[in-house]
């Protein structure tokens, strides 16, 4: 018997488990202390009730006879495709067909299980930082990788070399960790690159719903070209506060063709061996995402987060500490204090003011000396983050 041995070059531990780690120690030392977390980017609003409601309609089916669902489509039931083709339609101006949209348990999940349609010898690009599952899934099955530093020099948005061959390239946009978004023009630029090199793009639009600007791409397919070369992932987890339910989609067009094969088939065949699909009961709660009511619903509680990112990045503005992020992003990328790594900042910000915050190293090598703060928190917990947070960043600049 043998094993993957690509799994031994991965960290032994998660980033947000050695962050979940340090909490809990730091916590136990010091019980007395409150602590505000301002790092995962899971949601604090409950569910909206056009959501919850239909949860409760969903449950009483599965208990009559007449109405009792098993096993389901495994890429997703009709009705949900066409309410998120009817989506992309009218805010977005893309036109897709149900076959192309495959519905999944979330944005993660097919990040990784993408590889499988792939060849086991792939290079594949991606930013660094970048969120840690697109490095790990790929360390896993042996691709060989390709950074794209995203610095303060190229607006944390790096543009393709011409000069690289790649087959894959991972984008995010609005981008995690660092918060910012391509313009329409730079997205042009990648997908003429993936069609002049017959590469592939895997599109992570997870934060598409925190766009505020309507001349800011949402989706890669407003981009022409885009669906000969792109493969767009979303998901329900920030937009709709799924992160407990699990929900997604992957759209894959039937344009997009591989040395001669269809990845939408590859894709959905996939899908089939491997995956059972997402519960009935969950499929209605994202349709009923998609509804006048629900859609309304959920705009509110997106304005709720903006404004906490708004109140971080206003005490950063009146500090004049560098940072980048929390306008198109629930996500504000913040520069670490003059000769602090970004643990070393992390710990700084858990002992003196108890802020709990993701070290940007922990997303790549060029993330070293920034944090990540997210805007997922209670608004009263937000505020009070926002006054812990002047009052120890003041202190430290008066010190230095």
């Amino acid at each position: 018997m043998k094993i993957n041995r690509n799994y031994l070059r991965l960290p032994d531990n998660y980033l947000f488990s050695t962050i979940a780690a340090k909490t809990r120690a730091y916590q136990a030392a010091h019980p007395q202390q409150a602590l505000i977390k301002l790092s995962i980017g899971d949601v604090s609003r409950p569910l909206p009730v056009p959501v919850v409601k239909t949860l409760q309609d969903a449950s009483a089916e599965m208990g009559q006879r007449a109405t009792f669902q098993g096993y389901g489509p495994e890429t997703g039931y009709p009705w949900l495709k066409a309410a998120i083709r009817d989506y992309y339609q009218t805010t977005k101006g893309v036109t897709l067909t149900p076959d192309e949209i495959i519905i999944s348990d979330g944005a993660k999940s097919d990040v990784a299980n993408l590889l499988d349609i792939f060849d086991p010898h792939c290079t594949v690009a991606m930013t660094d930082p970048v969120y840690p599952v697109y490095w790990e899934s790929n360390v896993m099955v042996g691709h060989k990788i390709k950074l794209l530093p995203a610095t303060a020099k190229n607006g944390f948005l790096p543009m393709p070399n011409r000069h690289a061959r790649v087959d894959l390239i991972y984008l995010c946009n609005p981008a995690n960790p660092t918060g910012v978004c391509y313009t329409r023009e730079q997205l042009k630029q990648w997908v003429d690159f993936a069609l002049k090199h017959h590469a592939v793009i895997l599109y992570d639009a997870a934060y598409e719903a925190f766009v505020r600007d309507p001349q800011l791409p949402t989706s890669i397919y407003q981009i022409a070209g885009a669906k000969q070369c792109a493969i767009e992932i979303c998901s329900l987890s920030k937009t709709a506060g799924f992160t407990g339910l699990r929900c997604g989609y992957t759209v894959v067009p039937t344009a997009l063709i591989a040395r001669g094969v269809s990845l939408n088939r590859l894709w959905q065949r996939r899908q089939t061996a491997k995956f059972n699909g997402v519960s009935y009961l969950v499929q209605r709660a994202a349709a009923a995402v998609f509804s006048p009511t629900g859609w309304t619903a959920i705009q509110r509680n997106l304005r709720y987060y903006q404004r906490n990112t708004t109140l971080i990045t206003q005490t950063l503005d009146s500090l004049n500490w560098s940072y980048v992020g929390g306008v198109h992003s629930p996500y504000v990328w913040v520069r670490c204090p003059k000769g602090q790594t970004a643990w070393q900042f992390f710990d700084y910000l858990l002992s003196h003011a108890g802020i709990i915050c993701t070290p940007g190293v922990g997303f790549g090598k060029a993330g070293e000396h920034y944090v990540r703060l997210t805007g997922f928190n209670t608004y009263a917990q937000t505020r009070r983050a926002c006054q812990l947070l002047n009052k120890v960043l003041t202190q430290f600049k008066q010190n230095i």
